[in-house]
């Protein structure tokens, strides 16, 4: 009986390791991305306060979490391209810009999420995945009552190395994180596709935000 509860303790705790990681799993890849394009964003942790803020507070109002998703990735994507605007176009210092969004997104977070404390907004509910939920541990911790978005996590994170390493637009990103020039000359907006990244990280920002409301 002890082995089996330790078993059972063992499952609950990968199961929420699980739903926890996810919200890393969002933030790291948007990271990854807007990196590999050549600028580092330490302000993902504002950016995800934002998120969360700014999800909770849509679905409090529409009753509709999905809304609340897409706002929460709009807002924080947002947020994003004033770092872009001050690393790209102005050429500052990307650490202290990125310090600088974090103490921004924070400051955000807390003045307009003021009073949404205790509030009760709709939420994305949890799902089994068929047959899958029914395997032996593997079952119960990785297809059974999880987020969507913890099943869209189990695919991101291999599409994402894919979409980078193997693809074209992949190699683009490579190219305008490690030879810009030659990246030009091939004809690639190396600017262009620094916001975008930039854009797409604070997108997947603010979804490891939203995940967390």
């Amino acid at each position: 009986q002890n082995g089996g509860g330790s078993c059972m303790n063992f499952e609950i705790i990968l199961h929420a390791g699980l739903a926890t990681g996810t919200i890393l799993l969002f933030a790291a890849i948007g990271e990854i991305l807007a990196e590999r394009s050549g600028v580092m964003n330490l302000g993902v942790e504002g950016m995800m306060l934002v998120g969360a803020m700014t999800g909770f507070s849509v679905s409090l109002s529409t009753r509709d979490p999905w809304l609340g998703l897409l706002a929460a990735m709009l807002a924080a994507g947002v947020l994003s391209l004033a770092h872009g605007v001050v690393t790209i176009s102005f050429q500052a210092d990307q650490v202290v810009s990125g310090l600088a969004l974090t103490f921004l997104g924070t400051g955000l977070a807390l003045v307009l999420g003021n009073g949404l404390t205790g509030q009760n907004a709709a939420l994305i509910p949890n799902y089994d995945v068929g047959v899958l939920a029914a395997i032996p541990f593997v079952g119960p911790v990785f297809f059974k009552d999880h987020s969507p978005l913890v099943y869209l996590g189990y695919l991101f994170a291999p599409l994402t190395w894919y979409y980078i390493e193997k693809t074209r637009p992949g190699m683009h990103l490579r190219a305008v994180g490690e030879k810009p020039e030659a990246a030009d000359t091939m004809g690639v907006s190396v600017y262009g596709l620094r916001y975008l990244y930039v854009f797409i990280g604070g997108c997947l920002a603010g979804l490891a935000g939203a995940t967390i409301s």
